[in-house]
């Protein structure tokens, strides 16, 4: 992605690098309609905001980030028929954004 380092650079406390980005064919083509716009919600995740997650689920990203040794997973409401997932893989080389009926 030729914005990645330009995105990236635009991310106020960012807890953690992305690494590459990854957009599924479904993700892809809301984006292609206009109907997704995924910036907020990269800028959510990298700064340490897992959206809309319990309390335990928040818990297990903060070790994770901590540690360095585990994914980290965030979950956005987008609309009311509309979610999307954020996960990062646990060595951060990659940052997928997909939608739940994609896992």
């Amino acid at each position: 992605m030729a914005t990645e380092a330009l995105f990236i650079s635009m991310v106020p406390n960012m807890r953690f690098s992305s690494g590459q980005l990854i957009f599924t064919a479904g993700v892809d083509a809301l984006v292609q309609q206009g109907l997704l716009n995924p910036t907020m919600y990269l800028r959510r995740h990298l700064g340490g905001d897992w959206g809309d997650l319990d309390e335990g689920d928040r818990e297990l990203n903060d070790v994770a980030l901590a540690s360095g040794q585990d994914r980290l997973f965030s979950s956005y409401q987008v609309a009311p028929d509309l979610k999307i997932w954020i996960i990062t893989e646990w060595d951060r080389s990659v940052t997928t954004l997909l939608l739940p009926s994609e896992y």
